[in-house]
């Protein structure tokens, strides 16, 4: 098999998207596996000591090839989820698995790696080499490298088994949002929704060649029903429909509650067989955090400042709700109508107002803008091959040479699974030939254009759309030649948001909302005034906003460190008592009993966050910090976009990936530890 016959096999260039099909993906995947076992059979039976050239940088290239083609097959199953490429995918996870699983507690290979780290070469080598060794004998351990060997079958068969689940799990996710659907006969039932909230609705009906309107659980949506829709009724609907997404109270092949209960039990197992009491300490093992209890701690620590502002929030809202629109008892469909209807009666705005300065075309204008001013770097649109014509491509380029690329895939569509998230097809590195740029994807799930006009995107559109950017340039300006920690690899997990975070501060500055703002109808720019609404309206329901995610996270983590299974699959009745625990200590809004919050937290039981999902927050004071050094640059002359600062962030968070500690990184950048005080501030959360 070759190139000419199997695009996934070829990685001359980029992914070849326009002639890539799903009976590629078995031939491709099987050949590659082939490929590195034969490898790893034929260097740990080298009797010869393990050097860097002969040991890690063949194991380096034959892993990157295998994972590249992946990489590719994992991503199109993620935003083209058709029935022919969730078969392939799915066919061949639990090979994929079962040889990382191999791989990891491969004991030969560990004592070749050890034996290298241990040798008198390892003092001569680069601190990101030195590194790339400590984190590869630190990762055997975790997977299991050092267990008996009549254990590792079955802790094999668990990593297989947790790659399905988590797969299953978005899957579940996906079908149950994409089944429902409500229909709007009359008009006047859309009453109070925005013209292009509607139109789309309209759209989605003709597309099936039905009268009406059709409105669907995608965020698009979804969101405006919610916050805008007068009828009580079609709210009270959508509100229930999504918060029993892939739950017992659906069709139960797509109930997700019992892969939760597996999911937990396995992971419990897993640390069991490892040598830890629960998987919160496993999943602290290669973070910046030390253990569950300093988490705790930090978690508990925010929310006690947080909850009173919470609870004031919560109380305006309750007012205002039966004063002014005769909602005597506030339901959680109602929360987000009231809370647009107080803040437009407050801050005399409305977030549909602003979304009319916010076309697609501008706002990426001026995001491009900012990340020139920062970094002097050019984003230009470029050509390659796209799984769908919406996709658009584009380089990035210093003084005319090429940095690296990347796709941008923004608006939703039913083959894609929700959310927003930036991910790798390639990485940067050095090989024989020269080096390899990076590229990355950056993919949302925003409003499209409808009726031949550009999108408009919220001001929460554009936070996300700088979030993932964020997380982009830490992957495509990194200056670290060794791929296991260029970019974004071998950054610890709860540093990892620290460069997505920080760019969603650019979206509050006057001088950047002025240059990536043009109304959709007169081309008009935000006007100041609008622009001081909305900053007076920044920290409207902060306290809410944070004790929210202070509950998801503590309640991750204590799933993961406290809720023993004891080698049965955890009762969802179990994992709701603790949400509902946890929800006392720190929420102030309880959703109904009904309400099946778990089985659609796809970051825990889908993604890579178990027990980390306190990483936005831990992350969030790393990256508040930081921008505080572009606010106190800034100060004074009209403008925070300081090239000096935005060098200095570049050389020292975003060059160096994970070729040294973040929290040394964070240091170099600042001269200092990094403090809670900027992002209470930034939340409002500052007594006077």
């Amino acid at each position: 098999m070759n190139t000419a016959t199997n695009p996934l096999l070829d990685f001359s260039g980029l992914p070849r998207f326009d002639t890539v099909r799903p009976e590629h993906v078995a031939p491709a995947v099987r050949s590659l596996l082939d490929e590195y076992r034969a490898l790893i059979d034929r260097l740990t039976a080298d009797p010869a000591a393990p050097t860097w050239d002969g040991f890690v940088a063949p194991m380096t290239e034959t892993g990157e090839r295998l994972g590249r083609a992946w990489g590719v097959v994992g991503h199109l199953h993620s935003v083209m989820d058709v029935p022919e490429w969730r078969e392939a995918y799915n066919a061949m996870l639990p090979e994929v698995s079962r040889f990382y699983a191999e791989v990891g507690q491969n004991l030969a290979l560990f004592h070749k790696y050890k034996a290298l780290r241990d040798s008198a070469e390892y003092a001569t080598l680069s601190p990101a080499r030195r590194r790339i060794l400590d984190n590869e004998v630190r990762d055997f351990r975790l997977s299991g490298a050092e267990l008996p060997d009549e254990v590792k079958p079955r802790f094999q068969a668990i990593q297989e088994e947790l790659s399905q689940l988590g797969a299953k799990f978005s899957e579940n996710l996906l079908d149950s949002t994409n089944a429902h659907a409500e229909w709007i006969a009359d008009e006047a039932d859309l009453a109070g929704l925005p013209e292009d909230s509607r139109a789309a609705a309209r759209a989605a009906a003709d597309k099936e060649g039905k009268p009406g309107w059709k409105f669907t659980l995608h965020m698009p949506s979804y969101l405006p029903v919610l916050q805008y829709a007068d009828n009580r009724g079609l709210r009270e609907r959508m509100y229930r429909a999504y918060a029993t997404r892939a739950s017992e109270q659906g069709k139960p092949e797509w109930d997700n509650g019992p892969l939760i209960g597996k999911i937990l039990a396995l992971r419990e197992e897993e640390s069991r067989l490892l040598g830890y009491n629960n998987f919160a300490e496993v999943s602290l093992v290669p973070k910046m955090a030390d253990t569950p209890a300093q988490v705790l701690g930090f978690l508990r620590e925010l929310a006690a400042k947080a909850k009173p502002f919470a609870e004031r929030d919560l109380e305006e809202l309750k007012a205002f709700a039966a004063k002014e629109l005769g909602l005597a008892e506030l339901q959680p469909w109602d929360v987000g109508y009231a809370s647009e209807k107080l803040r437009q009666a407050r801050y005399d705005y409305s977030d549909q107002e602003v979304k009319q300065y916010f076309p697609e075309p501008k706002v990426l204008d001026g995001l491009f803008g900012v990340v020139r001013r920062l970094y002097g770097v050019d984003i230009l649109p470029d050509e390659a091959p796209r799984w769908d014509p919406d996709v658009r491509f584009f380089r990035i380029e210093k003084e005319g040479d090429v940095v690296g690329h990347f796709y941008l895939d923004l608006h939703a569509r039913e083959t894609k699974r929700g959310g927003a998230w930036m991910d790798s097809a390639r990485s940067r590195h050095v090989t024989v030939s020269g080096t390899e740029t990076p590229v990355a994807y950056l993919v949302c799930n925003f409003p499209g254009p409808v009726n031949g006009k550009p999108a408009t995107f919220s001001h929460d559109d554009v936070l996300t759309l700088f979030h993932e950017t964020g997380h982009g340039l830490h992957h495509l300006l990194t200056r670290v030649d060794e791929l296991a920690v260029s970019g974004i690899h071998g950054v610890e997990w709860d540093a990892v948001e620290l460069p997505s975070q920080f760019m969603e501060n650019f979206c509050w500055e006057w001088d950047v909302l002025q240059g990536m703002t043009a109304h959709a109808e007169t081309g008009e720019a935000l006007p100041r005034a609008l622009y001081d609404k909305m900053i007076a309206a920044k920290n409207f329901q902060s306290g809410m906003q944070m004790v929210r995610q202070l509950e998801f996270s503590m309640f991750d983590l204590r799933l993961h460190g406290e809720v023993e299974a004891q080698g049965q699959p955890v009762s969802m009745e179990r994992v709701l008592d603790l949400l509902g625990e946890v929800r006392r200590e720190v929420a102030v809004l309880i959703p109904p009993a009904w309400h099946r919050f778990p089985n659609s937290f796809s970051h825990i039981f889908a993604g890579g966050y178990a027990a980390g999902y306190y990483s936005y927050k831990w992350a969030e004071v790393l990256s508040a910090d930081a921008f505080e050094a572009f606010e106190e640059a800034g100060a004074g002359k009209g403008s925070l976009l300081d090239p000096e600062t935005g060098a200095r962030f570049w050389r020292e968070i975003l060059a160096v990936g994970g070729s040294r500690p973040a929290l040394e990184s964070f240091k170099a950048f600042r001269g200092r530890e990094p403090r809670v005080d900027a992002l209470l501030r930034h939340n409002g959360m500052v007594s006077a």
